[in-house]
C-alpha cells in the first residue's frame, strides 16, 4: 500500500471512548491497561537526574527502550481496533494513541507499505514534543535531536503492529533550532545502518553487567541450597509462607501430617511437595479420594482383596497401602470417610498393618500418611461422624492451608504460571493479562480458590484473540462493566452514556416526569446557570444558540 497524499488521521472518538477515569479508586485505564497522568515536570527531572548519572549516550538509550516497550503495548491495542478499515486508518492508533497520551501532535507525510517486497516507508511532522520543551527548558537549544522516548514509541509501535522489525531516525528536531522534528521509518533490513540504529535497543552494557553479577549470585546460592523440588508450590504471601514453612519442617520427618482448608486450595500439590522434599521422594506417591467411593469399595481400595472376597473380585489385588509401601498415602477427603472404614483404617495406623478383605494374611506396611480435608473434624466429631480416636491419632502436625483470598500477592504470580501451562496445552499465545484483568483478579472473592483460579485462566486462553492479552470480560464474562469517567470528542471528560442515562431515568421516575418536562428543566437551568446568557447556555447543551432559542421559544407556545 503506498499513500503519496496521506489522508488526515481518522475520527479518534474510538479512541477517547477506550480511556476510563475510575474517580472513586484514583485509577485511569486504557483498554484494560492501566495509565497515569504525571507533569511532564516530573519525567524532566528524571531525565536530568539520569543524565548526570549515567551520562547522555545511556539516558538516550534508556529512555528509547522505554518508548519501545510503550510503543509495543499500544501497537497490541491497535491490532484489535478498527478491523474494517483500511491499513493506514488501523495503523493511525499508534500516533494517534500517541497524541491522546500527551506526548506529542503527529502530522503524516508519507505512508507506503508492502508486505510482499517487503517495504515500509513512513514520514511524520512532530510539534510540541514534551521532551523538545523540557530538554531545551533545562538544558538550553541542541546540537543532536532529543526526543528519544518518542523516538523508541515509534519504533516499538510500528514493529509490535506489522510484526516486522521497523527502526526510525529522527532527521530534524525543534531542540535543534527547526520549525518542527522529522522522523523516517524503515523496515530494519532496508537501513543500510541498521545494525547501528539496533544497537540503540539492545541491553547497556552496565546493566548487562549487573545482570550476569545477579546470575552469578543465583547460580551460587542454588548450589548452597538443598534440592527443592516445590515448583508446584508459588507463593509470596506471608500466608503462604507460613504454611510452606509448616510443611518443610515436617518434610524431614516421619510425622503424620494432617493438611487442612477449603475446597480447591491445592491440599494434594502440598501433599506431594512433602513428599518430594521427604526422605520417601524415591518410593511411590498414592492418592485417594475418599469421598468419591461407596464405603465396601472404599475398603477394597485401601486394604487390598482376595479373590471371591465379595461380588466381581476375580482376582486378588493390593490396596493403596501396600502400593505406597516405603511411600507416602494421601487419604484425600478423608472427612467424609464412613465410621466402618475410619475404625479399620485406625487400626492400620497404629499396628502398621493390613489385613486384605476376604484374606486371613497380615502384611506389615511402611507408609507416611497425609490427610487432607476441608471439613472441620472437630466438629464431625461432636456430631458422631468421625471417630474421636481416629481424630486425635491424625491431628499430630495439622498444617492450614489458607484460601485464595488470604493470598492476594500470591494471585499474579499463580496466574502467570498457569498462563504458561495453558498456553502450552492449547498450543495458544496471548501477551499476558491487562492490568484491569490483574485488577479484578485481585480483588475477587475466589470461593473455589487456586481451582477456580486455574478454570478462569484456561477459559481466558481459549477465549482471548492470539497475540492479545486477556481481559476481563474473557475471565468473568457475567462480570458487569463498571461505571467510569471517559473523554468526549472534544477532550471533556464524561460518565459512559449508559451510566449517565440510567441515572436520568431513575430520576424521572422518582419526580414523576415526562419526558418533555424534563427537558423544558434542563434548558432553564442552563440558561440560569449561565446568568441568562443564551451563547453559553446552548454551548454547555451541544446546541446552537437558534437551537435553544427555537426550544424556549416552542415551550412558552405550549404553556399559552
Amino acid at each position: 500500500m503506498s499513500i503519496s497524499k496521506v489522508p488526515p488521521l481518522p475520527n479518534d472518538a474510538d479512541l477517547r471512548r477506550l480511556v476510563q477515569f475510575s474517580a472513586g479508586d484514583g485509577r485511569i485505564w486504557l483498554a484494560g491497561q492501566r495509565m497515569l497522568l504525571l507533569h511532564a515536570a516530573s519525567l524532566a527531572s528524571l531525565r536530568r537526574e539520569l543524565l548526570s548519572t549515567i551520562g547522555r549516550e545511556q539516558t538516550r538509550r534508556l529512555l528509547m527502550r522505554a518508548g519501545y516497550a510503550a510503543g509495543q503495548r499500544d501497537a497490541d491495542l491497535a491490532r484489535q481496533m478498527r478491523p474494517e478499515s483500511s491499513l493506514f486508518a488501523a495503523f493511525a492508533v499508534g500516533p494517534q494513541l500517541h497524541m491522546l497520551e500527551g506526548a506529542v501532535q503527529v502530522t503524516p507525510e508519507r505512508f507506503e507499505y508492502d508486505a510482499h517486497a517487503p517495504h515500509y516507508l513512513g514520514i511524520y511532522r512532530w510539534n510540541h514534543s514534551w521532551e523538545v520543551e523540557t530538554h531545551v527548558r533545562d538544558f538550553g537549544p541542541q546540537d543532536e535531536p532529543v526526543c528519544w522516548m518518542l523516538l523508541g514509541y515509534a519504533s516499538g509501535y510500528t514493529s509490535g503492529f506489522f510484526g516486522r522489525p521497523v527502526l526510525y531516525k529522527e532527521l530534524a528536531c525543534q531542540a535543534c533550532g527547526g520549525d518542527h522534528c522529522l522522523i523516517e521509518g524503515r523496515l530494519a533490513e532496508e537501513w543500510p545502518d541498521a545494525e547501528v540504529l539496533a544497537r540503540d535497543y539492545d541491553p547497556d552494557s552496565m546493566l548487562v553487567r549487573i545482570d550476569e553479577l545477579h546470575s552469578k549470585v543465583e547460580v551460587l546460592r542454588t548450589q548452597l541450597q538443598t534440592t527443592d523440588d516445590t515448583e508446584s508450590l508459588i507463593g509470596q504471601s506471608s500466608a503462604f509462607r507460613a504454611a510452606d514453612e509448616l510443611l518443610r519442617k515436617a518434610a524431614a520427618t516421619q510425622v503424620t501430617v494432617l493438611l487442612t482448608g477449603e475446597t480447591g486450595v491445592g491440599k494434594e500439590r502440598f501433599a506431594r511437595a512433602l513428599h518430594a522434599n521427604s526422605l520417601r521422594a524415591d518410593k511411590p506417591f498414592i492418592a485417594i479420594n475418599c469421598a468419591a467411593l461407596p464405603g465396601e469399595l472404599l475398603e477394597s481400595e485401601l486394604f487390598g482383596a482376595e479373590k471371591g472376597a465379595f461380588t466381581g473380585a476375580l482376582a486378588a489385588r493390593p490396596g493403596r497401602f501396600e502400593r505406597a509401601d516405603g511411600g507416602t498415602l494421601l487419604l484425600d477427603e478423608l472427612g467424609d470417610m464412613p465410621l466402618a472404614a475410619q475404625a479399620k483404617l485406625l487400626r492400620v495406623l497404629q499396628s502398621g498393618e493390613v489385613e486384605r478383605l476376604g484374606g486371613t494374611q497380615v502384611r506389615k506396611v511402611d507408609v507416611r500418611i497425609v490427610a487432607a480435608t476441608n471439613v472441620d473434624l472437630e466438629a464431625a466429631v461432636t456430631a458422631g461422624r468421625f471417630r474421636r480416636d481416629l481424630f486425635y491419632r491424625l491431628n499430630v502436625y495439622p498444617i492450614r492451608i489458607p484460601p485464595l483470598r488470604e493470598r492476594v500477592d500470591d494471585i499474579e504470580p499463580l496466574a502467570h504460571h498457569l498462563l504458561q501451562r495453558f498456553m502450552a496445552l492449547h498450543d495458544k499465545r496471548v501477551s499476558g493479562f491487562t492490568d484491569r484483568a490483574l485488577d479484578a483478579m485481585r480483588h475477587h472473592p475466589w470461593p473455589g480458590n487456586v481451582r477456580e483460579l486455574e478454570n478462569l485462566i484456561e477459559r481466558g486462553v481459549i477465549l482471548a484473540s492470539h497475540g492479545c492479552p486477556i481481559d476481563v470480560p474473557q475471565l468473568f464474562p457475567s462480570l458487569p462493566e463498571t461505571s467510569s469517567l471517559t473523554l468526549s470528542t472534544n477532550g471533556q471528560i464524561k460518565r459512559p452514556v449508559a451510566s449517565a442515562s440510567g441515572a436520568m431515568y431513575e430520576e424521572m421516575k422518582r419526580h414523576d416526569l415526562s419526558l418533555e418536562e424534563l427537558e423544558e428543566a434542563l434548558l432553564h437551568e442552563a440558561v440560569q446557570r449561565h446568568g441568562g446568557n443564551l451563547a453559553a447556555a446552548a454551548r454547555a447543551l451541544g446546541l446552537t444558540r437558534a437551537q435553544l432559542s427555537y426550544r424556549l421559544s416552542r415551550q412558552r407556545g405550549s404553556h399559552r
